[in-house]
């Protein structure tokens, strides 16, 4: 579905992707490793258009997203849904309205409609009847289902997940990464997370590449990282501060 070829971007003359590629499989979950600071949430803004490379190209179904105009993106985004590593909820409105937030101001239908589509959503991420709720009376792990059922609201092909589990205690990352196995196989949807969370890695991931110095250096299956030979690799899974990656 998605093809990253050659993706290069610099920020104040300092190259934060140096010739990115990777193949993003449809209705497959697809995780991005590496350590904080090496360009992995740069690489998901490009996907999503956010930003554009100086160089290389990004195909969705064949068409190069890097030549699409800011109105063909607008097109495009709706394909897309997207959990923000805070969940990124609207304070001021209650968890029904957070997840309504999209139908509402992309499609055309009613408020029965969309309470429907609402319930089903939360339903899915196994939240019942608490669409009157404030995002503040919600736990860590709550803001995070309702952020998922809000990204699936519009039946996107496509879910990026910003570091899912950031600020989760490891059980409730475990739910997370059985929420994300039981979802994508329910809707058959592609999905695309970011993460440094090895244990979800393992859990989740079709397809594991690693980013690091601006380029996936591997990628394969669980298996192939859990014996895989390369130093680099090795060191940041089994969370070593000795090796070739540099702790500064």
């Amino acid at each position: 579905m998605i093809k990253i070829i050659d993706i290069k971007k610099s920020f104040n003359g300092k190259r934060v992707l140096d010739g990115v590629n990777l193949a993003i499989e449809d209705e497959k979950i697809t995780v991005i490793i590496g350590r904080s600071g090496e360009g992995k949430s740069v690489l998901i803004k490009h996907i999503i258009g956010l930003l554009k490379p100086d160089s290389g190209r990004i195909l969705l179904d064949g068409d190069d997203l890097t030549r699409f105009s800011e109105r063909e993106w607008n097109e495009v985004r709706r394909r897309f849904g997207m959990l923000f590593q805070g969940a990124a909820l609207f304070d001021s409105m209650t968890v029904g309205e957070n997840v309504a937030f999209p139908l509402k101001e992309h499609t055309d239908l009613d408020d029965k409609e969309i309470l429907k589509i609402v319930q089903d959503r939360l339903r899915r991420v196994g939240l019942v009847g608490i669409e009157n709720m404030m995002p503040a009376d919600l736990s860590g792990g709550m803001k995070k289902r309702v952020g998922l059922a809000r990204a699936l609201v519009t039946d996107p092909e496509i879910v990026l997940f910003d570091e899912p589990t950031t600020g989760l205690d490891p059980i409730m990352s475990d739910s997370i990464g059985d929420l994300m196995l039981a979802t994508q196989r329910d809707l058959k949807t592609t999905y695309i997370a970011i993460t440094h969370d090895i244990p979800l890695t393992y859990k989740v991931a079709d397809k594991i590449a690693m980013l690091h110095e601006g380029r996936i250096i591997e990628e394969g299956t669980s298996e192939d990282f859990k014996t895989s030979k390369n130093p680099v690799v090795r060191q940041f899974v089994e969370g070593r501060s000795e090796g070739p990656i540099k702790v500064y």
